[in-house]
């Protein structure tokens, strides 16, 4: 005899609640570290990728250094702010293109049928990415001040700070755009559109006060201009200051709100 209506109702009632329990939706910290310690397999096979995390902003500084040799000062003024822009801008290259061929390839896919939820595969990559970042920031501030000779007024502890903050930061913006392409070359194309546009604007070129002011106001809600004061704070302090640790706050919330925002629009379909 088959169920009365009443019945599967009930059924349906008593097995619904426990769907929020076991389901993937909740973040969930063995599932974050596999998915972490999953990339950081797939990286240690992939020399290439390394070197381009960790080697290129090394390579960036010293070229830059060599480049003033007859104005150590100007290394100086400027070599502090570079100090956060290239690690933002490496790792939000290779982060994008490798998220985007996981897609692609349809791993990305196969391990969201698994009880794998997006939150946990985007908090997996920003912590295998955050990772390399760590051992990026700390190669990069150690040339720059103890082997290139970067004179900082501020503790260089608080550089690696901002330089640890900034590349965590380019991990979450590559993880989120990498939902909008769909293929490699297109990821590479929102370089222009998502980088540039902060470069020239943080600060870096000219000071943002005497930009005009709609381009100042923009400026005003750009990361990276909040990462190159940051810097600057550094340079020129020897104090902790409270615009310093305003800056610090910003950046990372941005990379936290971006994060957010990769979780949510990460697609279950491959492109």
């Amino acid at each position: 005899m088959s169920p009365s209506p009443l019945t599967t109702a009930n059924s349906a009632n008593t097995t619904t609640p426990a769907a929020p329990a076991t389901g993937p939706s909740a973040l969930d910290a063995s599932r974050t570290t596999a998915t972490a310690a999953r990339v950081l397999r797939q990286l240690r096979h992939d020399p290439r990728t390394i070197a381009l995390m960790v080697l290129i902003p090394c390579l960036m500084l010293i070229l830059l250094r060599y480049v003033f040799d007859a104005s150590p000062r100007t290394f100086d003024n400027i070599g502090a702010s570079l100090l956060g822009i290239f690690p933002l801008i490496t790792m939000f290259l290779v982060t994008s293109i490798a998220t985007l061929r996981e897609r692609t390839s349809g791993t990305l896919e196969r391990l969201l049928v698994l009880p794998l939820g997006k939150a946990d595969l985007i908090a997996g990559y920003a912590l295998a990415f955050g990772a390399v970042a760590i051992v990026q920031s700390a190669l990069a501030t150690g040339l720059a001040v103890w082997l290139l000779g970067l004179d900082v007024t501020g503790s260089p502890w608080l550089l690696l700070l901002v330089a640890l903050l900034d590349a965590l930061l380019g991990t979450a913006l590559g993880l989120f755009v990498s939902a909008f392409a769909a293929s490699e070359f297109q990821a590479v194309q929102f370089m222009p559109a998502v980088i540039f546009p902060q470069l020239l604007l943080c600060g870096l070129f000219t000071p943002r006060s005497d930009m005009h002011p709609v381009l100042e106001a923009v400026s005003d809600v750009l990361p990276m201009s909040y990462a190159v004061d940051g810097m600057n704070q550094v340079l020129h302090h020897a104090d902790m200051t409270a615009t310093f640790v305003r800056d610090v706050l910003i950046v990372a919330g941005c990379a936290l709100l971006v994060l957010g925002l990769g979780a949510a629009t990460l697609r279950r379909r491959t492109a």
